[in-house]
């Protein structure tokens, strides 16, 4: 819980965030992960961690530097590689559940002195989406377990009131 509220108050994971170039991610996570260049942006996959950069920045053109990353929980749930989570936040942090109650994380936040409110325009049918004050930071959280219908929600899958990410943008 300490990982996921420290991304949502302070932007950053192990020290590196928005602005930030390739270089220096790798430097927090390590060399392991898959890159996807497309058309001047760049996807870079840690498992947990996703990376966006892109050459178009203010004040960097010509340089790749993140414009936006997400701590994507909902991965936990189903991948238990050993690489899902990169080794460097498991020895800061410790081991990472599947599953992250909005109501555990929230109240982490509060702890730490910030605000969570929803935001009305970023939220969807099976989706909230909530705003860290002082923050960069979007919290999305399932509200519907099984958006398509397709059956009962799964008990080993995401409940309502779970964290699916933290991004920042």
């Amino acid at each position: 819980m300490d990982f996921y509220a420290h991304v949502a108050v302070c932007g950053d994971v192990l020290g590196v965030g928005l602005g930030a170039d390739p270089e220096a991610w790798e430097a927090a996570l390590g060399a392991t992960c898959l890159d996807v260049p497309d058309r001047g942006l760049l996807r870079r996959d840690y498992g947990l961690v996703e990376v966006n950069f892109s050459q178009d920045q203010p004040g960097r053109q010509g340089q790749m530097s993140c414009f936006g990353f997400g701590v994507k929980i909902q991965r936990l749930l189903y991948d238990r590689s050993p690489n899902t989570v990169p080794p460097r936040l498991s020895r800061k942090y410790g081991e990472f559940a599947p599953r992250v109650p909005f109501k555990e994380l929230r109240t982490a936040i509060l702890a730490l002195g910030h605000t969570i409110e929803l935001d009305k325009h970023n939220a969807s049918g099976h989706m909230d989406c909530y705003r860290v004050s002082a923050s960069a930071a979007r919290l999305h959280v399932v509200t519907d377990p099984d958006p398509y219908g397709s059956g009962d929600p799964d008990p080993d899958g995401h409940q309502r009131g779970d964290v699916w990410s933290v991004d920042v943008w």
